[in-house]
Protein backbone atom coordinates (compact mmCIF):
# COMPACT_ATOMS: atom_id res chain seq x y z
CA UNK A 1 0.00 0.00 0.00
CA UNK A 2 1.27 3.36 -0.74
CA UNK A 3 2.86 5.61 1.71
CA UNK A 4 0.06 8.06 1.64
CA UNK A 5 -2.84 5.47 2.02
CA UNK A 6 -1.00 3.55 5.01
CA UNK A 7 -0.87 7.26 6.97
CA UNK A 8 -4.54 7.40 6.19
CA UNK A 9 -5.12 4.04 7.73
CA UNK A 10 -2.62 4.40 10.84
CA UNK A 11 -4.75 7.50 11.79
CA UNK A 12 -7.63 5.81 11.95
CA UNK A 13 -6.26 2.99 13.74
CA UNK A 14 -5.55 5.14 16.67
CA UNK A 15 -8.55 7.30 16.64
CA UNK A 16 -11.69 7.16 18.73
CA UNK A 17 -13.89 4.28 16.73
CA UNK A 18 -14.64 1.62 18.97
CA UNK A 19 -12.81 -1.20 17.62
CA UNK A 20 -13.56 -3.56 20.47
CA UNK A 21 -16.82 -3.92 19.38
CA UNK A 22 -15.26 -5.88 16.54
CA UNK A 23 -13.19 -8.14 18.60
CA UNK A 24 -13.15 -11.78 17.04
CA UNK A 25 -16.65 -10.61 15.03
CA UNK A 26 -17.12 -11.26 10.86
CA UNK A 27 -17.53 -8.65 8.69
CA UNK A 28 -18.88 -8.92 5.02
CA UNK A 29 -18.35 -5.88 3.07
CA UNK A 30 -20.06 -6.10 -0.71
CA UNK A 31 -18.33 -3.76 -3.53
CA UNK A 32 -15.11 -4.45 -2.32
CA UNK A 33 -13.35 -3.59 -5.12
CA UNK A 34 -15.21 0.27 -5.37
CA UNK A 35 -13.63 2.88 -4.01
CA UNK A 36 -15.19 2.96 -0.79
CA UNK A 37 -15.71 -0.91 -0.29
CA UNK A 38 -11.65 -1.05 -1.17
CA UNK A 39 -11.26 0.86 1.35
CA UNK A 40 -13.53 -0.17 4.30
CA UNK A 41 -11.40 -3.58 3.85
CA UNK A 42 -8.30 -2.22 3.68
CA UNK A 43 -9.17 -0.30 6.84
CA UNK A 44 -10.55 -3.34 8.80
CA UNK A 45 -7.26 -5.32 8.01
CA UNK A 46 -5.07 -2.51 8.80
CA UNK A 47 -6.62 -1.45 12.45
CA UNK A 48 -7.19 -5.82 12.82
CA UNK A 49 -3.17 -6.58 12.92
CA UNK A 50 -2.65 -3.23 15.12
CA UNK A 51 -5.03 -4.20 17.67
CA UNK A 52 -5.20 -8.09 17.48
CA UNK A 53 -8.42 -7.74 16.87
CA UNK A 54 -8.67 -11.32 15.45
CA UNK A 55 -11.30 -10.55 12.99
CA UNK A 56 -12.49 -12.25 9.91
CA UNK A 57 -13.31 -9.65 6.54
CA UNK A 58 -15.34 -11.25 3.44
CA UNK A 59 -15.12 -9.15 0.52
CA UNK A 60 -18.18 -9.29 -2.00
CA UNK A 61 -16.57 -8.78 -5.43
CA UNK A 62 -17.60 -9.90 -9.11
CA UNK A 63 -13.85 -10.21 -10.42
CA UNK A 64 -10.97 -12.46 -8.28
CA UNK A 65 -8.89 -11.13 -10.45
CA UNK A 66 -9.50 -7.36 -10.61
CA UNK A 67 -9.68 -7.95 -6.60
CA UNK A 68 -6.20 -9.35 -6.60
CA UNK A 69 -4.89 -6.50 -7.63
CA UNK A 70 -6.47 -3.89 -5.67
CA UNK A 71 -6.05 -6.27 -2.60
CA UNK A 72 -2.12 -6.58 -3.70
CA UNK A 73 -0.12 -7.24 -0.39
CA UNK A 74 -3.18 -8.80 1.65
CA UNK A 75 -4.53 -11.64 -0.86
CA UNK A 76 -3.74 -14.81 1.11
CA UNK A 77 -3.75 -13.26 4.90
CA UNK A 78 -5.84 -15.72 6.87
CA UNK A 79 -8.28 -12.52 7.96
CA UNK A 80 -9.52 -12.21 4.02
CA UNK A 81 -11.93 -14.19 2.54
CA UNK A 82 -13.23 -12.89 -0.82
CA UNK A 83 -16.81 -14.15 -1.87
CA UNK A 84 -17.52 -14.31 -5.62
CA UNK A 85 -20.69 -13.28 -6.72
CA UNK A 86 -22.82 -10.93 -8.73
CA UNK A 87 -25.86 -9.94 -6.62
CA UNK A 88 -28.36 -9.38 -8.77
CA UNK A 89 -27.90 -13.17 -10.61
CA UNK A 90 -26.48 -15.05 -7.52
CA UNK A 91 -28.45 -17.04 -4.86
CA UNK A 92 -26.19 -15.90 -2.09
CA UNK A 93 -26.48 -19.32 0.48
CA UNK A 94 -24.51 -20.74 -2.38
CA UNK A 95 -21.77 -18.18 -2.60
CA UNK A 96 -21.44 -17.07 0.83
CA UNK A 97 -20.06 -19.77 2.84
CA UNK A 98 -19.73 -18.04 6.51
CA UNK A 99 -20.45 -20.28 8.87
CA UNK A 100 -22.48 -19.00 11.98
CA UNK A 101 -23.91 -15.74 12.12
CA UNK A 102 -22.31 -12.42 10.16
CA UNK A 103 -21.64 -10.03 12.70
CA UNK A 104 -21.59 -6.86 10.68
CA UNK A 105 -22.19 -6.12 6.97
CA UNK A 106 -21.50 -3.02 4.92
CA UNK A 107 -23.51 -3.12 1.61
CA UNK A 108 -21.82 -0.88 -0.75
CA UNK A 109 -22.02 -2.75 -4.19
CA UNK A 110 -23.86 -0.50 -6.83
CA UNK A 111 -23.57 1.40 -10.31
CA UNK A 112 -21.88 4.01 -10.01
CA UNK A 113 -20.85 4.92 -13.64
CA UNK A 114 -22.80 8.01 -14.68
CA UNK A 115 -22.81 6.54 -18.83
CA UNK A 116 -24.21 3.22 -17.78
CA UNK A 117 -26.98 4.78 -15.35
CA UNK A 118 -28.55 6.42 -18.82
CA UNK A 119 -27.39 3.10 -21.10
CA UNK A 120 -28.79 0.21 -19.32
CA UNK A 121 -31.12 1.91 -16.48
CA UNK A 122 -33.40 -1.52 -16.05
CA UNK A 123 -30.24 -3.40 -14.58
CA UNK A 124 -29.34 -0.38 -12.48
CA UNK A 125 -32.75 -0.52 -10.97
CA UNK A 126 -32.45 -4.20 -10.83
CA UNK A 127 -28.80 -4.52 -9.67
CA UNK A 128 -30.11 -1.88 -6.87
CA UNK A 129 -33.23 -3.05 -5.32
CA UNK A 130 -33.20 -6.70 -5.70
CA UNK A 131 -29.14 -6.53 -4.13
CA UNK A 132 -30.09 -4.87 -1.20
CA UNK A 133 -33.03 -7.21 -0.61
CA UNK A 134 -31.14 -9.96 -0.88
CA UNK A 135 -28.19 -8.96 1.62
CA UNK A 136 -30.90 -7.65 3.97
CA UNK A 137 -32.58 -10.77 4.29
CA UNK A 138 -29.20 -12.25 4.38
CA UNK A 139 -28.65 -10.11 7.70
CA UNK A 140 -31.72 -10.95 9.47
CA UNK A 141 -30.81 -15.12 8.81
CA UNK A 142 -27.74 -14.27 9.76
CA UNK A 143 -28.36 -12.53 13.08
CA UNK A 144 -26.74 -9.63 11.83
CA UNK A 145 -25.48 -7.10 14.46
CA UNK A 146 -25.35 -3.95 12.38
CA UNK A 147 -25.84 -3.26 8.74
CA UNK A 148 -24.73 0.13 6.92
CA UNK A 149 -26.51 0.35 3.65
CA UNK A 150 -24.17 2.93 1.28
CA UNK A 151 -26.61 5.79 -0.35
CA UNK A 152 -26.00 8.72 -1.82
CA UNK A 153 -26.76 12.72 -1.72
CA UNK A 154 -28.55 12.28 -4.78
CA UNK A 155 -31.21 10.69 -2.81
CA UNK A 156 -32.55 14.51 -2.11
CA UNK A 157 -32.94 15.34 -6.17
CA UNK A 158 -33.97 19.14 -6.00
CA UNK A 159 -34.38 20.13 -2.70
CA UNK A 160 -37.18 22.41 -1.75
CA UNK A 161 -35.69 23.89 1.20
CA UNK A 162 -33.92 27.17 1.66
CA UNK A 163 -30.14 26.66 3.75
CA UNK A 164 -28.94 23.30 4.39
CA UNK A 165 -30.14 20.11 3.71
CA UNK A 166 -31.20 17.38 6.46
CA UNK A 167 -31.61 14.10 6.41
CA UNK A 168 -35.58 14.74 6.48
CA UNK A 169 -35.77 17.05 3.31
CA UNK A 170 -36.32 14.82 0.52
CA UNK A 171 -37.01 16.87 -2.84
CA UNK A 172 -38.29 16.45 -6.32
CA UNK A 173 -36.76 13.55 -8.75
CA UNK A 174 -37.33 13.63 -12.11
CA UNK A 175 -39.19 10.09 -13.08
CA UNK A 176 -39.46 11.31 -16.71
CA UNK A 177 -35.50 11.40 -16.68
CA UNK A 178 -33.54 7.98 -17.39
CA UNK A 179 -31.52 8.74 -15.04
CA UNK A 180 -33.06 8.92 -12.28
CA UNK A 181 -32.88 4.74 -12.04
CA UNK A 182 -30.03 5.98 -9.70
CA UNK A 183 -31.55 8.33 -7.16
CA UNK A 184 -34.61 6.63 -7.08
CA UNK A 185 -32.94 2.97 -7.11
CA UNK A 186 -31.71 4.44 -3.67
CA UNK A 187 -34.55 5.89 -2.27
CA UNK A 188 -36.30 2.42 -2.89
CA UNK A 189 -33.05 0.30 -1.22
CA UNK A 190 -33.43 2.91 2.03
CA UNK A 191 -37.24 2.52 1.92
CA UNK A 192 -36.17 -1.32 2.19
CA UNK A 193 -33.97 -0.88 5.20
CA UNK A 194 -36.74 0.94 6.52
CA UNK A 195 -38.63 -1.66 6.18
CA UNK A 196 -36.30 -4.41 7.56
CA UNK A 197 -35.74 -2.37 10.65
CA UNK A 198 -39.59 -2.58 11.66
CA UNK A 199 -40.72 -5.39 10.44
CA UNK A 200 -37.49 -7.72 11.48
CA UNK A 201 -35.89 -5.43 13.86
CA UNK A 202 -32.90 -5.55 11.93
CA UNK A 203 -30.34 -2.62 13.05
CA UNK A 204 -29.88 -0.86 9.87
CA UNK A 205 -28.43 2.54 8.90
CA UNK A 206 -28.38 4.69 5.22
CA UNK A 207 -25.13 6.49 4.92
CA UNK A 208 -25.61 9.33 2.46
CA UNK A 209 -22.45 9.78 0.71
CA UNK A 210 -21.22 13.45 -0.47
CA UNK A 211 -19.06 12.63 -3.39
CA UNK A 212 -16.14 11.30 -1.64
CA UNK A 213 -12.76 11.10 -3.25
CA UNK A 214 -8.44 11.03 -1.70
CA UNK A 215 -5.92 8.20 -2.11
CA UNK A 216 -7.21 4.84 -3.46
CA UNK A 217 -9.01 5.68 -6.29
CA UNK A 218 -9.14 3.20 -9.39
CA UNK A 219 -6.90 4.25 -12.44
CA UNK A 220 -10.38 3.87 -14.28
CA UNK A 221 -12.05 6.46 -12.28
CA UNK A 222 -13.47 9.11 -14.31
CA UNK A 223 -15.49 11.68 -12.14
CA UNK A 224 -15.25 15.38 -12.19
CA UNK A 225 -12.48 15.50 -9.09
CA UNK A 226 -10.03 12.60 -11.29
CA UNK A 227 -10.79 14.84 -14.49
CA UNK A 228 -9.55 18.03 -12.51
CA UNK A 229 -6.79 15.96 -10.81
CA UNK A 230 -5.32 15.11 -14.16
CA UNK A 231 -5.79 18.17 -15.80
CA UNK A 232 -3.47 19.34 -12.78
CA UNK A 233 -1.19 17.19 -13.10
CA UNK A 234 -0.54 17.33 -17.22
CA UNK A 235 -0.38 20.85 -16.99
CA UNK A 236 -3.97 21.05 -19.63
CA UNK A 237 -7.10 23.11 -18.87
CA UNK A 238 -9.59 21.75 -16.78
CA UNK A 239 -12.50 21.40 -19.55
CA UNK A 240 -15.84 21.59 -18.29
CA UNK A 241 -19.36 20.26 -20.29
CA UNK A 242 -21.94 22.10 -18.37
CA UNK A 243 -21.47 25.56 -17.08
CA UNK A 244 -20.68 23.86 -13.83
CA UNK A 245 -23.38 25.94 -11.64
CA UNK A 246 -24.36 22.46 -9.92
CA UNK A 247 -23.27 22.65 -6.33
CA UNK A 248 -21.34 19.72 -5.37
CA UNK A 249 -20.80 18.39 -1.39
CA UNK A 250 -17.65 16.61 -0.42
CA UNK A 251 -15.87 14.26 1.77
CA UNK A 252 -12.67 13.14 2.20
CA UNK A 253 -11.82 9.49 1.74
CA UNK A 254 -10.53 8.75 5.47
CA UNK A 255 -13.37 10.56 6.77
CA UNK A 256 -15.97 8.85 5.08
CA UNK A 257 -14.82 5.55 6.15
CA UNK A 258 -14.63 6.87 9.84
CA UNK A 259 -18.08 7.87 9.64
CA UNK A 260 -19.35 4.66 8.33
CA UNK A 261 -17.66 2.50 10.64
CA UNK A 262 -18.75 4.61 13.46
CA UNK A 263 -22.42 4.21 12.17
CA UNK A 264 -22.16 0.15 12.54
CA UNK A 265 -21.28 0.89 16.08
CA UNK A 266 -23.04 3.95 16.76
CA UNK A 267 -25.79 4.60 14.65
CA UNK A 268 -29.77 4.44 15.05
CA UNK A 269 -31.76 1.90 13.35
CA UNK A 270 -33.73 3.02 10.77
CA UNK A 271 -32.26 6.12 10.27
CA UNK A 272 -30.14 7.91 7.50
CA UNK A 273 -27.29 10.21 7.63
CA UNK A 274 -25.48 12.85 5.69
CA UNK A 275 -22.07 12.09 5.62
CA UNK A 276 -20.45 15.27 3.93
CA UNK A 277 -17.33 18.02 4.73
CA UNK A 278 -19.81 20.95 5.18
CA UNK A 279 -16.72 23.04 4.72
CA UNK A 280 -16.03 21.52 1.44
CA UNK A 281 -19.22 22.62 -0.27
CA UNK A 282 -19.21 24.41 -3.45
CA UNK A 283 -20.42 24.86 -7.47
CA UNK A 284 -18.00 22.25 -9.82
CA UNK A 285 -17.16 25.78 -11.62
CA UNK A 286 -15.39 26.84 -8.10
CA UNK A 287 -13.94 23.75 -7.59
CA UNK A 288 -12.75 23.53 -11.08
CA UNK A 289 -11.10 27.31 -10.19
CA UNK A 290 -9.86 26.18 -6.99
CA UNK A 291 -7.71 22.91 -8.72
CA UNK A 292 -6.52 25.47 -11.27
CA UNK A 293 -5.16 28.03 -8.70
CA UNK A 294 -4.17 25.97 -5.86
CA UNK A 295 -3.16 22.87 -7.26
CA UNK A 296 -1.78 23.98 -10.95
CA UNK A 297 -0.47 27.49 -9.31
CA UNK A 298 -2.48 28.86 -12.03
CA UNK A 299 -0.37 27.70 -14.82
CA UNK A 300 -4.10 26.52 -16.62
CA UNK A 301 -7.35 27.73 -16.86
CA UNK A 302 -11.02 26.41 -16.60
CA UNK A 303 -12.84 26.11 -20.27
CA UNK A 304 -16.39 25.53 -20.95
CA UNK A 305 -17.05 23.55 -23.67
CA UNK A 306 -20.82 22.36 -23.91
CA UNK A 307 -22.15 19.33 -26.39
CA UNK A 308 -24.97 19.99 -27.91
CA UNK A 309 -26.21 17.11 -26.60
CA UNK A 310 -24.52 16.22 -23.34
CA UNK A 311 -27.49 13.57 -21.91
CA UNK A 312 -26.02 11.17 -23.36
CA UNK A 313 -22.74 11.74 -21.05
CA UNK A 314 -24.84 10.76 -18.39
CA UNK A 315 -24.11 13.62 -16.19
CA UNK A 316 -26.30 14.65 -12.84
CA UNK A 317 -28.85 17.11 -12.93
CA UNK A 318 -27.81 20.73 -11.80
CA UNK A 319 -28.47 20.87 -8.01
CA UNK A 320 -28.75 23.89 -5.35
CA UNK A 321 -28.08 21.60 -2.09
CA UNK A 322 -25.78 22.34 1.03
CA UNK A 323 -25.57 18.92 3.08
CA UNK A 324 -25.94 19.10 6.96
CA UNK A 325 -23.53 16.79 8.64
CA UNK A 326 -24.94 17.75 12.02
CA UNK A 327 -26.73 14.10 12.67
CA UNK A 328 -23.52 12.58 11.98
CA UNK A 329 -21.18 15.18 13.90
CA UNK A 330 -23.74 14.18 17.13
CA UNK A 331 -22.28 10.72 17.19
CA UNK A 332 -19.08 12.21 18.11
CA UNK A 333 -17.47 12.46 14.18
CA UNK A 334 -15.80 15.88 12.34
CA UNK A 335 -14.21 15.85 8.84
CA UNK A 336 -10.83 16.53 9.68
CA UNK A 337 -9.47 16.76 5.92
CA UNK A 338 -10.08 20.28 3.61
CA UNK A 339 -10.89 20.29 -0.06
CA UNK A 340 -7.39 21.29 -0.99
CA UNK A 341 -5.40 18.64 1.01
CA UNK A 342 -7.91 16.31 -0.67
CA UNK A 343 -6.26 17.00 -4.12
CA UNK A 344 -2.97 17.00 -2.79
CA UNK A 345 -3.26 13.57 -0.83
CA UNK A 346 -4.83 11.91 -3.96
CA UNK A 347 -2.63 13.38 -6.52
CA UNK A 348 0.30 11.79 -4.79
CA UNK A 349 -1.60 8.38 -4.93
CA UNK A 350 -2.11 9.29 -8.00
CA UNK A 351 1.20 9.71 -9.74
CA UNK A 352 2.38 6.53 -7.73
Amino acid sequence: MQSVLTEDFEILSQSNLAFEQFRDKKILITGATGLIGSLLVKTFLYCNHVHQLNMKVYALVRNAEKANTIFEGCVGISDLTYVIADLEKDELYQKIQIEGNCDFIIHAAAVTTSKLMVSQPVDNIKTAVNGTDKMLKFAVDKKCSSFVYISSMEIYGQPFTEGKTAEQDLGYIDIASVRSCYPEGKRMCECLCTAYASQYGLNVKSARLAQTFGPGILPTENRVFAQFARSAMNGQDIVLHTMGTSEGNYVYTRDAVKAIIMLLTEGMSGQAYNIANEDSHMTIRQMAELVAKEIADNQIKVVIDIPEDNRSLGYAPGVKMWLDASKMKSLGWNPEVDLVESYRRMMKWMER
